[in-house]
């Protein structure tokens, strides 16, 4: 295993220096899931459930969590977004949602843990909004599908 880029020979944790690296176009895009009961679904579905707008309020909470990413993770750069989309797709056979995001900057270094931030925080919020309807919810699959750009091109 190589070594860890933020922790130095002193065992310390840093942010690591990027001052020369090349800035290039970088893209990452992570997706999620939040299980729920079959009801919970049709509530959402139907327009129902007693905290209103759950996809539309997910999808903006996790473009707002992106944008905030390195307030929330310890050594995360802060970052030049130039786009964060989110989705939030019910999912029959699941049953529940799917949470899709992606990320992009033109930048020193890359946006996955703003797609999974995304992510999360849109997962956390449909728990939040559904709590009081279905105690059976589960996130789960929380994940990097993809990335491009810098040194280590894509994947």
């Amino acid at each position: 295993m190589s070594k860890l880029s933020h922790v130095g020979d002193d065992g310390r944790a840093h942010m690591v220096d990027v001052t020369d690296k090349a800035a290039t176009d970088r893209t990452a895009a992570a997706a999620g899931f939040l299980r729920c009961a079959v009801e919970t679904l049709a509530q959402v579905r139907a327009g129902t459930a007693p905290k209103g707008a759950v996809i539309r309020t997910a999808e903006l909470a996790g473009l707002m969590a992106a944008k905030r990413t390195a307030e929330l993770i310890p050594l995360c750069h802060p970052l030049p977004l130039t786009k964060v989309a989110v989705t939030v797709e019910l999912d029959d056979a699941l049953p529940g949602f799917r949470v899709a995001a992606e990320a992009r900057c033109h930048g020193v270094t890359g946006v996955e843990m703003e797609a999974l931030t995304a992510v999360s925080v849109a997962c956390l919020t449909l728990f939040d909004m559904l709590k009081a309807v279905d105690r059976t919810m589960t996130i789960g699959g929380i994940e990097v599908t993809s990335k491009t750009g810098g040194k280590s091109g894509s994947w």
